[in-house]
């Protein structure tokens, strides 16, 4: 049980994907000008990378690893990501068309998201069990939702501020998103 606890902690807070591996970036400086948007778009990947990080594991270990085409894994990964972001897509589609419409265009890159891949070659370059890789997929997806609603937070104060005008739009944002991984990484120095 402390095992898991280590998990999710270290994929939440000192491992996250956004602030301390730099996983997902385009989604997290794309998505996050509203908190609404950010935590739609933050439990989509959830939902992805939680189901991925399952998927991934059993095609790993029971169709990879016994025909000898781990060498594969990479591309087999995106295939079984990209058919789970397509029923995503469907379903907010047909029953949460806001939250489609607001996620536009970053919905679909969810496919390419390297958070979502990073997830499942993590479980795998680990060594994960079945549970402990769908822990560390849901945690490090709840991680990324963490810092995209956070930054989205940020961002909105923002549009309050007058930086000078060589740091107006992106590189305040830039500026702002270093400065919240600057405070993330204070929690690499927690030990148990």
């Amino acid at each position: 049980m402390s095992n898991i606890f280590m998990i999710m902690f270290a994929a939440i807070l000192t491992e996250n994907f956004i602030f301390s591996r730099f996983y997902g970036c385009c989604p997290f400086l794309g998505v996050s000008d509203k908190p609404s948007t950010a935590l739609g778009m933050g439990m989509a990947v959830t939902f992805v990378m939680t189901l991925s990080s399952a998927a991934t594991w059993a095609v790993y270990n029971y169709l990879l690893v016994p025909f000898g085409l781990e060498y594969l894994k990479t591309i087999a990964f995106i295939l079984l990501i990209a058919t789970l972001v397509q029923f995503i897509e469907m379903f907010l589609r047909k029953f949460i068309p806001a939250l489609y419409g607001a996620l536009g265009i970053y919905l679909p890159l969810i496919t390419t998201n390297c958070a979502v891949l990073g997830a499942a070659l993590v479980n795998i370059e680990e060594g994960y069990s079945f549970i402990e890789s769908v822990v560390f997929g849901f945690s490090a997806a709840l991680g990324f939702t963490l810092a995209i609603v956070v930054f989205a937070g940020v961002r909105e104060r923002l549009n309050f501020a007058d930086p000078p005008k060589a740091f107006r739009g992106f590189p305040i944002l830039l500026i702002s998103a270093s400065l919240a991984a600057m405070a993330f990484s204070g929690f690499s120095g927690m030990k148990f």
